[in-house]
């Protein structure tokens, strides 16, 4: 098994982060040829998840969220913090925190046009993420 912590500094609701390089590094450094690779954002306002990272699919990943979890709806959490983030943990919980990908001959098995991605949910300005890349096989 090999570990690796990845820090990232993202720059308010709705960043994408690309990870795809850094957790291609991580399975690199393993120097494992097959097996898995764990990829998981600790915090409950944001997300880990593969996509196209293309403008068009970004866009409407973010459409998607705000009809599943919309801004001006009223979130208990809200009430109950007064942090007006109840949204971002709604959102966070369904996209998930972490995600597994396969690994053959060294490299990842994404699809073509698959990148692993952070989605930064959180309303706040700015916040630093630790996003734990874990090889095993």
């Amino acid at each position: 098994m090999f570990q690796k912590e990845v820090a990232v500094q993202t720059h308010g609701e709705g960043e994408v982060v690309d990870l795809t390089a850094e957790v291609a590094g991580a399975v690199a450094e393993s120097g494992l040829s097959s097996g898995l690779a764990n990829v998981f954002v600790g915090g409950s306002t944001a997300a880990v998840t593969t996509i196209e990272n293309e403008p068009g699919v970004l866009e409407d990943l973010a459409r998607a969220l705000d009809v599943i979890a919309p801004r001006e709806s009223v979130y208990a959490h809200d009430r109950a913090w007064g942090d007006g983030n109840g949204r971002s943990h709604v959102r966070a919980a369904i996209v998930g925190p972490s995600l597994t990908i396969p690994i053959a001959d060294g490299r990842l098995l994404l699809g073509t046009w698959q990148q692993v991605v952070l989605l930064e949910l959180d309303i706040r300005p700015t916040r630093s993420r630790r996003v734990t890349v874990t090889v095993f096989g």
